[in-house]
């Protein structure tokens, strides 16, 4: 697998951008302009690495925004993203973060569109071999793994069940099949216990990339 190496004047160029242009789009009322000017962000992210990924939410406890950045899950651009944050200027009122965090308490669906996907409608089994975690999840049927909102709705709950880090560097596969009729009788367990049981496999797990089947 190869690692972007990271461009650090392109990434000094997108926090000039940042530093200048955050004001305004913190400020800004028409949804429109502040569209625009995200989506003038994202371009500058992927002239930096094009898996780079961003999005803001706002910390309830801290009162301030947070800016996460990701990497869509491919794990030969996480240098990208560990660069971009350690060159992350002092920005009032926003905290720089990598990567999407643990989410408590979980999210019991995922909307996308006009369907809702339940954290229960889903259901998981493991085997570590050579300190691999190789991951099969079940739905309820694949069609199009690169299509199927199903899926998508699965790699947002996997994020907030493993972290978007341990789920890029400590799943070696991760791998998609039709959920049977009776998933207890076929040894599956409910997508919900996946952190509980990921941690307590955690030792015996190395670090690695992804491979998506």
């Amino acid at each position: 697998m190869g690692f972007m190496i990271p461009n650090f004047e392109k990434i000094t160029l997108f926090w000039c951008e940042v530093v200048d242009t955050i004001d305004t789009l913190m400020e800004e009322t028409d949804e429109g302009q502040a569209r625009m000017l995200l989506q003038h962000y994202e371009e500058s992210l992927k002239v930096i690495d094009q898996n780079l990924t961003f999005h803001f939410e706002r910390d309830e406890h801290s009162q301030r925004i947070e800016m996460i950045f990701g990497c869509d899950g491919y794990a030969q651009s996480i240098a990208s993203v560990l660069s971009l944050v350690d060159a992350a200027p002092m920005i009032d009122g926003v905290q720089v973060v990598a990567f999407n965090g643990r989410q408590d308490p979980l999210p019991e669906s995922v909307r996308l569109g006009d369907d809702e996907y339940g954290l229960d409608d889903f259901w998981f089994s493991y085997r570590i071999t050579q300190g691999e975690f190789h991951l099969n999840i079940y739905v309820e049927r694949v069609v199009d793994v690169e299509e199927d909102p199903a899926v998508e709705a699965v790699m947002i709950l996997l994020d907030a069940l493993l972290g978007e880090f341990d789920l890029m560097t400590r799943v070696s596969t991760l791998s998609w099949y039709d959920k049977p009729a009776d998933p207890v009788d076929f040894g599956l367990m409910p997508l919900r216990q996946l952190r509980a049981t990921f941690d307590n496999e955690r030792g015996k797990v190395r670090l690695i990339g992804v491979t998506l089947h």
